[in-house]
């Protein structure tokens, strides 16, 4: 894996960048390949001397992103890796699982997604409501309007200008963002 590590109000320093490097680097036992990744590092340092790291690892089936806060960088460092993990784990299961039943069903399938060497049993997703309703067509300051009305911290809606489906969210620095559909 190659690594892009940036400082935000931080020198990266060598020891850390080493740090950085060795603990994600134990990552790399989950995946049969990792050829051509590229981990993308961002460290932070806010006024009131709390340390934030991001991590995203894109790879062809999965991206992996996590990002943790903590007063010592370092234990922010671990504490990220170890969310990754989890996620692997996760997708890993996820995965195995789709191949048992394909192959229960006699169809074998083959995959290319990472694939971890722990077998671990997560929790699985359940999804216990679901709503259907009509899309309006409305900037993304109306969304905002209509999202902050209703108390929620996300709302879909068409993009009046571009005609896709894009959503508004709530940041938790308490400003907005705006993921468009492509």
């Amino acid at each position: 894996m190659k690594y892009n590590v940036r400082g935000e109000n931080i020198e990266v320093t060598q020891a850390i960048r080493e740090y950085v490097e060795k603990k994600i680097g134990k990552l790399e036992r989950y995946f049969e390949t990792t050829e051509g990744v590229t981990v993308h590092v961002n460290l932070k340092v806010y006024n009131d001397k709390q340390s934030k790291i991001e991590v995203t690892i894109p790879m062809p089936q999965i991206v992996l992103r996590a990002e943790e806060r903590h007063d010592d960088m370092y234990a922010a460092i671990d504490l990220v890796v170890d969310k990754l993990e989890r996620q692997i784990r996760k997708h890993k299961t996820k995965v195995n699982r789709k191949m048992r039943e394909k192959e229960a069903n006699g169809v074998t399938l083959t995959t290319t997604a990472p694939v971890a060497t722990e077998e671990h049993e997560e929790e699985e997703f359940e999804v216990v409501r679901t709503k259907r309703f009509s899309l309006k067509p409305m900037d993304s300051e109306e969304a905002i309007l209509q999202m902050n009305m209703l108390g929620h911290n996300f709302y879909v809606f068409i993009n009046a200008e571009t005609n896709r489906t894009n959503v508004v969210y709530k940041r938790k620095d308490g400003k907005y963002g705006l993921i468009e559909a492509n």
